[in-house]
C-alpha cells in the first residue's frame, strides 16, 4: 500500500521484490505468504453486522491480487516465481498443495501462497505458520510495521521496550499481539524460529540473514 491509503504501490512491491532478491542471491530459498489487508479485511465485514465467512472468502480472494502482483515485480527482475491458491481459481493461478509446492521450491522458484488457509476464522498468520510446516521451512519471517515485537505498540506508547528475542511461550503467555495464537503455537509445535522485522527497511531481510539488522527471535 505504501504511502497510499488503498490499493497497491508498484515502487513498495517493486522493492520487496528487490529484497527477496538480495536474500536468494545469498543461497536462501524463498516462499512467501501475503495478506490482503491493504485491499480487504474480512473483519470489516463482521464487525458491522455482516457475515464472517463471506467477509474472509472477500479477505481470501484480496490475497490472490496482492500474490499476483507480487509475482508481476519478481518477474520484473527476472526471477521465476509461482503462485499457489489455496482457493481453485485455476484460469488464474494453480492451486496449492505440498507436493506442488516443494517441486516449484526444488525447481527454483519463489512460491507465493495464496487464498490464506482456505478456510474462514483462520489469518494469513496462521496460513504461514501451516505454509512453513508444510515446507520444512528452517524458519518463519514475519515483515511487519515495526523493527520487532515490543511489550505494547510502540506507535501508541513510545517507552514501550522491545524484545531481542524470546520463546514461544513467552509470546502466548504474555498476550504479544505480534501475530495470532494458532500461529504461534503451530510454530511452536513444530519448532519453527520466528524472526519479526521491519517490512519497511529495505535490504534488512538480507541483513538479518547474514546475522546483522534488528528484529525479534522466537525461539525454544
Amino acid at each position: 500500500m505504501g504511502a497510499q491509503g488503498f490499493g497497491i504501490d508498484v515502487t513498495i512491491a517493486d522493492r520487496i521484490a528487490g529484497d527477496i532478491r538480495q536474500a536468494r542471491e545469498l543461497g536462501v530459498e524463498i516462499s512467501v505468504v501475503v495478506g490482503g489487508g491493504n485491499i480487504f479485511r474480512g473483519v470489516a465485514v463482521a464487525s458491522k453486522g455482516g457475515d464472517r465467512v463471506t467477509g474472509d472468502h472477500m479477505g481470501m480472494l484480496a490475497t490472490v491480487i496482492n500474490a499476483l502482483a507480487l509475482r508481476t515485480s519478481l518477474t520484473k527482475l527476472g526471477i521465476d516465481a509461482i503462485v499457489l491458491s489455496a482457493i481453485a481459481m485455476p484460469e488464474i493461478c494453480e492451486s496449492f498443495s505440498q507436493r506442488a509446492a516443494l517441486a516449484h521450491a526444488r525447481a527454483g522458484r519463489v512460491v507465493i501462497f495464496a487464498g490464506g488457509t482456505g478456510n474462514p476464522f483462520f489469518t494469513t498468520d496462521s496460513a504461514a505458520a501451516l505454509r512453513a510446516a508444510e515446507m520444512g521451512a528452517e524458519a518463519l519471517f514475519k515483515g511487519t510495521q515495526v523493527d520487532g515485537i515490543y511489550t505494547a505498540d510502540p506507535k501508541l506508547h513510545p517507552d514501550a521496550e522491545r524484545y531481542d528475542s524470546l520463546t514461544h511461550d513467552e509470546v502466548l503467555q504474555k498476550g504479544l499481539a505480534v501475530m495470532d495464537t494458532a500461529a504461534v503455537a503451530l510454530a511452536r509445535e513444530n519448532n519453527i524460529p520466528i524472526v519479526v522485522f521491519s517490512i519497511h527497511e529495505a535490504g534488512e531481510f538480507a541483513r538479518i540473514l547474514t546475522g546483522s539488522g534488528r528484529a525479534t527471535v522466537v525461539s525454544d
